[in-house]
């Protein structure tokens, strides 16, 4: 079919509103309208999803673009329809989402030849009366986007996308196109290959998005420094990947709580949510979506300005995929991942079950980019050459490493004395133990081997054995060391770290390593920042919220601990609550607790602060989300239903004790709960009388060891803690 340049150019103003094409879109748009196997590597935003939409509505018949996602297709046909005016049958996709009503209007609309563009999944493809039905039509070309799934190699590996070559030659040979926006040389190879054309015109882009700036900070405070990110960018639309759906629907309530507009997408929401909470992203009614990787392909939304990792991904191909969904339109795009080594090594460990070959590709993988991470290289350099392309420039100056150089040390010494000890002890331990060896620490592993009389124990006074174990990354990343997944991680000295023994040469190494040092825990503690004390509490605030608690436990005739205790106060001499509403994000302070007793403090900080010109730190003051584990709820709705504790925990496969822990955490809260019914059953009623008289009288604090101590022996640790629930939840809540 010959198409001249200017009913292109025509074609592009009509359905796209572009006056000019970009890059070499336009040289593949004429390649495969003329009959020929087109391979476009072109890099998130860089337009590839034109280069077979234009020829699709240009030349006769039906062009089959196989596609990996649901979400993706139906966001490409709403904007291909969108093209074209009244003609909603020009794009069509087919997946099993679609009722009878629909799967026959789509074969209606092939079958008179209206549809332009058929979407479908490779899964869907392989359907024989899909088979026999696009047998039936034109079909102008075949497009495979994200191409990259074809291979082993790619960051989304799909088994489905090797059978697309012969089942392409069973409905009818066309030109096929494919396309991704990552693609390794060897991943470049493996696509050309499966899909049988190895003739193809490669057409590749620079993979250099100039407008990103990428960034990795430590896994330390993770949630909280979010929050406070997004915060500091009102109004901007951005990306948050996590590694588990647990964390998605976690991450996105807290979001929520905290007063961003968050939504969560991951592959088990049903497929109505999943639609529902992307159409709401992509028509800016939120500003966050919280994804696993299923939300990192083919999403076009041209002003996200953030992505942020909240786990490393497991390939640096998946890192360049969504980092890409930053800043399409060629704005500001800001990258940000948060690393943890941790995060590596559960990577590795989902890794152990897999097959050997797929464990090998799989651990490569994982270095790549853990020497991305770790590398004090220009962020750009690393990335590019990774995809086969040279960045020659020294400072990209937008990424963390151009612009925030680290200071380096000669590492000779060090590297030499890691090596010595691998091949001294034979090579059978893990980084951590190693590291503890040379940072002399004194622990039941090391003592078992003896290791604690080794030459090596405690070699360099000072240097501890977080320095060692970063030492032994970055000669991981160096490639002087080896590690063996499939060995559970032990260490063991390379052909490189060989030759190095024998003639040691100069080798610098990157001070002060952040990421040996970081947690994967997740907890948001909050931080003050008072003027006089540096966000440490304030401890004259604090004597004088004691004083506060000790008249009003007078007035009331309450222990001290009944109204608030020590953590409480000591939480808000750091924050600075000045309402009822900030009072609940302290420690121990439920909805009961804020409003029966936190009026008298709240006026006491609100003058302190004024008085004493206190900045509030109400921008890092982060709202936790309720805990709401289905045994909670369970317990609750259980005692209201006076059903007793012992077959509660029976019922959820707990020990008694367990749903005492329960109780004792809920009534802490602040949530009111009544167990006279099962104290009743159990506990003599002088008893009971006793012990809450204790409480009530004579006790300092709340422990049951004290009240055990003071009761004497005829008191049983399950009566004390049973009336103490009690006491607590009629007095203190």
């Amino acid at each position: 079919m010959q198409v001249t340049s200017e009913i292109l150019h025509q074609k592009l103003k009509e359905f796209f509103g572009f006056d000019s094409f970009k890059g070499e879109q336009e040289a593949v748009i004429r390649h495969l309208i003329e009959g020929n196997n087109t391979f476009v590597l072109m890099p998130t935003g860089g337009g590839k999803s034109l280069c077979y939409q234009l020829p699709a509505l240009v030349m006769p018949g039906t062009a089959i673009v196989i596609s990996p996602l649901i979400a993706l297709m139906k966001n490409q046909v709403d904007a291909i329809r969108g093209f074209v005016a009244n003609k909603d049958g020009v794009a069509h996709f087919l997946n099993s989402s679609l009722n009878k009503a629909q799967l026959q209007e789509v074969k209606d609309d092939l079958l008179s030849g209206v549809t332009k563009l058929l979407y479908v999944a490779p899964e869907s493809l392989t359907k024989e009366e899909n088979i026999q039905l696009l047998r039936q039509c034109k079909i102008s070309f075949y497009a495979v986007d994200e191409a990259h799934c074809i291979s082993e190699w790619g960051h989304d590996f799909r088994p489905e996308y090797r059978k697309i070559h012969p089942i392409v030659n069973e409905i009818g040979k066309a030109p096929i196109i494919a396309l991704t926006a990552t693609a390794t040389p060897k991943v470049q190879s493996d696509i050309q290959k499966n899909l049988g054309m190895s003739d193809a015109r490669v057409f590749k882009s620079s993979f250099n998005r100039t407008n990103l700036y990428y960034e990795m900070r430590p896994k330390v405070n993770t949630e909280k420094e979010i929050i406070k990110f997004i915060k500091n960018n009102p109004g901007k639309s951005g990306i948050i990947y996590c590694l588990s759906r647990k964390k998605v629907e976690e991450l996105a309530e807290l979001l929520n709580v905290n007063g961003i507009k968050a939504r969560p997408y991951h592959a088990g929401l049903d497929a109505a949510t999943r639609s529902t909470n992307q159409d709401l992203f992509l028509m800016e009614e939120v500003d966050v979506i919280v994804a696993t990787i299923a939300f990192g392909m083919g999403i076009d939304k041209p002003d996200v300005r953030f992505v942020i990792h909240y786990n490393i991904p497991k390939s640096l191909e998946g890192y360049y995929q969504e980092t890409g969904r930053a800043g399409r339109d060629g704005g500001e795009g800001q990258c940000i991942t948060f690393y943890s080594y941790k995060d590596i090594q559960k990577l590795e460990k989902f890794m152990q079950s897999k097959p050997v070959a797929e464990q090998e590709i799989g651990k490569q993988l994982i270095n790549d980019t853990i020497a991305y991470a770790e590398s004090n290289q220009c962020r750009r350099k690393t990335l590019l050459n990774y995809f086969g392309e040279q960045y020659t420039q020294e400072n990209c100056g937008n990424c963390d490493n151009c612009l925030y150089p680290k200071k380096q040390f000669e590492g000779k010494e060090y590297l030499a004395t890691v090596l010595e000890l691998v091949t001294g002890i034979k090579e059978n331990f893990k980084a951590d133990h190693l590291a503890n060896i040379l940072g002399g620490v004194m622990n039941s592993i090391i003592k078992s081997y003896n290791h604690n009389e080794l030459e090596w124990f405690g070699i360099i006074p000072g240097k501890e054995s977080k320095f060692w174990l970063a030492i032994i990354r970055q000669a991981l990343v160096m490639q002087y060391l080896y590690k063996d997944v499939e060995k559970y991680g032990l260490v063991s000295a390379t052909e490189k770290g060989m030759e190095f023994l024998a003639n040691p040469q100069s080798v610098m190494f990157t001070e002060d390593r952040v990421f040996a040092n970081t947690d994967d825990d997740d907890d948001i503690p909050v931080i003050g920042n008072s003027k006089n004390q540096g966000g440490a509490g304030d401890p004259a605030l604090l004597a004088m919220l004691k004083d506060v608690r000790h008249s009003l436990s007078k007035k009331l005739k309450l222990p001290t601990f009944v109204i608030f205790g020590d953590p409480s106060l000591e939480d808000m001499s750091t924050m600075y609550p000045i309402t009822i509403e900030e009072l609940k994000n302290c420690q121990g302070v439920g909805e009961g607790k804020a409003r029966k007793f936190g009026k008298e403090f709240i006026a006491l900080i609100a003058k302190y602060v004024e008085e004493n010109e206190i900045d509030r730190p109400t921008d890092l003051v982060v709202k936790s989300v309720a805990n709401k584990s289905l045994n909670k709820v369970y317990i609750i709705q259980s005692v209201d239903k006076k059903i007793p504790l012992d077959e509660i925990a029976d019922a959820k496969n707990l020990e008694l004790e367990q749903v005492y822990d329960e109780l004792e955490a809920i009534v802490g809260a602040g949530t009111k709960i009544n167990i006279d019914y099962y104290i009743r059953m159990i506990i003599d009623e002088d008893k009971v009388d006793d012990i809450y008289e204790y409480f009530k009288e004579e006790a300092t604090s709340d422990s049951v060891n004290e009240a055990m101590k003071a009761l004497g022996p005829d008191y049983t640790e399950e009566e004390v803690r049973l009336i103490r629930i009690k006491f607590l939840s009629e007095l203190g809540n």
